[in-house]
């Protein structure tokens, strides 16, 4: 577990690059033979790109680096559990284990909502572990959040 809580404080370094964007804060990393190859964080609104979520960009990443799409020996990290689009892309690129922080009960699909990650009729299934600083990936987007709310209320 002491190795999954340091890759996990690398991708929550990666969702505070986000916030600094005024982004949701959410980050990823990939980790191939203990070192991070790919790196993301969401930038949804500042790209304005719907596609621009932080395993995408940590998948793109990792893939250069290895000048391969398949991602087999390799982990991926997020804060927040993977959405549909995101779930897809970590099937497609082989993935062989994800690791998320804190679920996400408006679009989880790792578990929470569905579990695209281990649907049995893919032809790739992943295992997932939850949970991990799962405190520390929740408060950071409840933080977030709060702020947003201060911001936007009327006086």
């Amino acid at each position: 577990m002491e190795m999954h809580d340091k890759w996990m404080r690398e991708a929550i370094l990666a969702a505070k690059q986000a916030e600094e964007l005024n982004e949701v804060p959410i980050g990823a990393v990939i980790v191939w033979n203990e070192q991070v190859i790919g790196r993301g964080y969401n930038t949804r609104e500042t790209s304005f790109d719907p596609t621009a979520h932080a395993e995408i960009t940590a998948i793109r990443q990792a893939s250069k680096a290895l000048g391969a799409w398949r991602l087999l020996d390799c982990t991926l990290y997020v804060t927040l559990e993977p959405c549909p689009m995101c779930a897809g892309a970590i099937v497609q690129a082989r993935l062989p284990k994800v690791i998320y922080g804190t679920p996400d009960p408006k679009a989880g699909c790792a578990g929470t909502l569905m579990n695209l990650l281990q649907e049995e009729r893919f032809n790739h299934q992943v295992e997932v572990i939850t949970g991990v600083l799962q405190m520390e990936c929740s408060e950071l987007l409840s933080q977030f959040f709060r702020k947003l709310r201060h911001k936007t209320k009327p006086l």
